[in-house]
């Protein structure tokens, strides 16, 4: 059974929420504007994740668009306030970099699937989910060089990460837009769906990850996403505290009986 929700102001855009048989779909819609992200927008995506990343229900979470469209980055009639708000200290936030933070934060699984246009900011939003599955018909472009500004750290340090310096350089400096096979071949996709199996594929995908075991896609995601901001005797003591705990978790006999067996495992472990 579903349930919907949306963190409701009344305004142009919304992200909304469909949670069923342990899968979160979260949407962004904002039809008016190409699924366009605003500062509200932002601001409930950044209230949204930790609640659902609290919810003993949920196991995967997915984002995509609504309609055709993935997301057309930043909504420009907001961009100051999405990207430059002023605070009361005298500082400014950055609230498309807040929103990033918050799913990356999710420990478990995150899923972007990309459908039609993905610009600029809604890159950086679908980069911040463990992996992209972009629809053949998708087109992706980080353009900040059209239009005068720079692209927010957090997703230019995670575009050098996924594709390189040069390939960073080559993207964000001609604000070209490719397709979805070429985005895959530079790194800015995980994979390309065509699109006629495109929700099929995506379902069966989302279904794969709920069968895994918990323990193991907590574990890896958290360990994985380590490499990249903790010093080499924090990863030691994470492994170690990781590897550790694989013996107590009862996921590891319920998987290898089952593979004895040649049985389908059921998995039982469950985040504290």
């Amino acid at each position: 059974m579903s349930t919907v929700s949306e963190v409701a102001r009344p305004r142009t855009g919304r992200i909304s929420v469909a949670i069923a048989d342990g899968v979160a779909s979260v949407e962004i819609s904002n039809l008016a504007q190409r699924n366009a992200l605003t500062k509200d927008m932002c601001l409930e995506i950044q209230e949204l994740m930790p609640q659902l990343d609290a919810d003993p229900d949920v196991a995967v979470v997915v984002l995509r668009g609504a309609g055709d469209t993935f997301c057309a980055g930043a909504s420009i009639s907001e961009l100051a306030s999405v990207l430059l708000d002023p605070q009361p200290d005298g500082s400014t936030a950055d609230h498309l970099s807040r929103a990033d933070s918050a799913i990356a934060a999710l420990s478990k699984p995150a899923v972007a699937l990309v459908d039609g246009a993905c610009m600029g900011g809604g890159w950086q939003i679908a980069s911040a989910c463990d992996f992209i599955i972009a629809n053949e018909r998708a087109v992706i472009g980080l353009t900040p060089a059209k239009i005068g500004i720079i692209y927010p750290r957090p997703g230019l340090e995670r575009l050098v990460r996924l594709v390189g310096h040069a390939n960073a350089k080559y993207i964000l400096l001609t604000g070209q837009t490719f397709s979805a096979p070429e985005a895959r071949a530079l790194g800015l996709v995980a994979d390309v769906v065509p699109s006629e199996s495109f929700e099929e594929k995506c379902a069966a995908l989302v279904r794969s990850l709920r069968s895994r075991s918990r323990f193991s896609m907590h574990s890896m995601k958290r360990l994985v996403d380590l490499t990249d901001s903790v010093p080499a005797a924090g990863i030691d003591q994470e492994w170690a505290a990781a590897w550790s705990a694989m013996p107590d978790s009862p996921d590891m006999g319920i998987g290898i009986s089952a593979f004895l067996n040649r049985e389908q495992p059921r998995f039982m472990w469950r985040p504290a």
